[in-house]
């Protein structure tokens, strides 16, 4: 399947919209944590996980979907809920903690809910199975065609909740695609001490589906697979399991001290950064321009920069909202 040049610009807006956020986030995050560490600290408080590195995961997936489809994501959501099509600017708020943010500060980073584009993550290992499943039931009871996308880590694919969604899907062949994100480590574990296979995609026989195995963070094999995925939910063919080999070029949350990785990791990694092999690509062979591209560039990143913008300006949620929306 080849894209459009529409569809390319698309997901290079996409990807590149992400690692501008995720770069003015990680730096943003790190204001009042210096010199010394303290998670606590800073306009933005608590955890932090980033995505860089990730992008062809979410833009070669998102393309396909439409304002309807559901998607649930990792507690390393940012770049996939970029692609989804997030309120950028509540989001941001919603991760500095502020009353304008889509739980009016209240879930932070890891628990982002936008039902406007039908979006939710979680920090939960392996959440995110269980709902898109339940999105694709309810699909399939409403007679729509819409689909939903699961996105896990690799850790998560030893989960069971993992396992008792695949198995459901399969079996009542509902209209979920499972995205597992392989960055080759589960925090601070190698995938090859963790996981009993080598390639997660294997696991899809033992459930009667489809698995695809993506090598190389390849933005356009991304897009490859998830559009026959996608396309084969819609027809009312069941789902599909793919695993795309990505990387992130960050820590497992800012603050990590990375110990556990080779020193050159990260430098061997962004040689082949994604995002500059698919615009290459676009000059190269989709009659993309110098000047599309850079247009695009600079559109996502003010973009991303008017999102911190409103964050920062958006007020302090009121201590008696903290009894708001709950049961009582």
């Amino acid at each position: 399947m080849e894209p459009s040049k529409d569809q390319l610009l698309w997901m290079y807006a996409a990807m590149a919209k992400a690692r501008h956020y995720e770069d003015t986030m990680a730096r943003a995050y790190m204001e009042g944590k210096t010199p010394k560490f303290d998670i606590g600290a800073g306009p933005v408080p608590g955890e932090m996980h980033l995505a860089a590195g990730q992008e062809p995961c979410a833009a070669g997936v998102c393309v396909h979907l439409r304002a309807g489809d559901t998607v649930t994501a990792t507690h390393r959501p940012h770049h996939v809920a970029i692609a989804k099509g997030v309120d950028l600017n509540r989001m941001t708020a919603e991760i500095y903690g502020r009353r304008d943010g889509l739980a009016g500060g209240r879930g932070g980073h890891m628990h982002l809910f936008d039902p406007a584009v039908n979006f939710a993550c979680s920090g939960i290992i392996g959440e995110s199975a269980g709902p898109a499943t339940g999105a694709a039931l309810a699909a399939r009871l409403q007679g729509s065609d819409a689909v939903a996308v699961a996105y896990l880590g690799d850790g998560a694919a030893n989960q069971g909740a993992f396992h008792e969604a695949l198995n459901l899907a399969s079996l009542w062949r509902l209209p979920v695609v499972f995205v597992i994100e392989d960055n080759a480590w589960g925090i601070s574990v190698p995938k090859s001490r963790s996981t009993a296979v080598p390639d997660n995609s294997v696991r899809a026989r033992g459930y009667d589906m489809p698995g695809v195995h993506v090598a190389d963070n390849d933005t356009l094999a991304v897009f490859d697979a998830a559009g026959e995925a996608v396309a084969r939910a819609r027809r009312g063919e069941g789902p599909t399991l793919i695993e795309v080999q990505t990387y992130r070029y960050y820590g497992h949350f800012q603050g990590d001290p990375e110990v556990y990785r080779p020193k050159d990791e990260v430098a061997r990694l962004k040689a082949r950064d994604p995002i500059d092999r698919l615009r290459g690509h676009m000059l190269d062979n989709a009659g993309v321009t110098e000047a599309e591209a850079d247009e695009a560039l600079t559109r996502v990143r003010a973009e991303v920069d008017a999102a911190f913008e409103f964050a920062r300006q958006s007020g302090e949620p009121a201590p008696e909202d903290a009894l708001e929306h709950v049961f009582a």
